[in-house]
């Protein structure tokens, strides 16, 4: 199976909905593929179907044996894509770099790094007793080994 015929079907379908766009596509030596697809607010099964749909209407299964997976990333699955973390804004991350770990609110990102904060206690510059204060860490995309969003019940 060709990847580059699976991706273009695959963009065609996103073409269709802007606030779409593709995290992962793999496709295994027994021709499985899985198509992993995330959307500016979400995903809706409907939008999982009509992908799937049109990757494999447009494959030809008299040539080639495969099985399709249109799916959504999971919940603790990590963000890979930019547009993820522009989805998260204002949600908790928890984020490894390559010397540190990371947990606080993701407050901005950009084309280069992401803004996270957090509260921390630390003893009163004067006296005695503990002060909470903000930190703040900015972390280039490429220092990133991996962020995934903190859910709270």
């Amino acid at each position: 199976m060709e990847r580059d015929i699976v991706k273009k079907l695959v963009d065609e379908a996103i073409f269709e909905n802007q606030e779409l766009f593709l995290i992962d596509l793999k496709i295994s030596s027994d021709n499985k593929i899985i198509v992993i697809v995330d959307g500016d607010k979400g995903i809706s099964l409907k939008e999982c179907m009509r992908i799937s749909r049109h990757v494999e209407h447009n494959l030809d299964r008299d040539t080639i044996d495969f099985s399709l997976e249109v799916t959504s990333p999971g919940a603790t699955e990590p963000l890979m894509n930019r547009r993820q973390y522009i989805k998260n804004l204002g949600r908790t991350l928890e984020i490894k770099t390559e010397t540190a770990k990371f947990e606080g609110k993701l407050v901005k990102t950009d084309e280069n790094e992401i803004i996270i904060e957090w509260k921390a206690r630390e003893p009163k510059p004067i006296g005695k007793g503990k002060v909470t204060v903000t930190k703040t860490a900015i972390l280039p995309y490429r220092d990133i080994k991996q962020a995934k969003v903190k859910i709270k019940f």
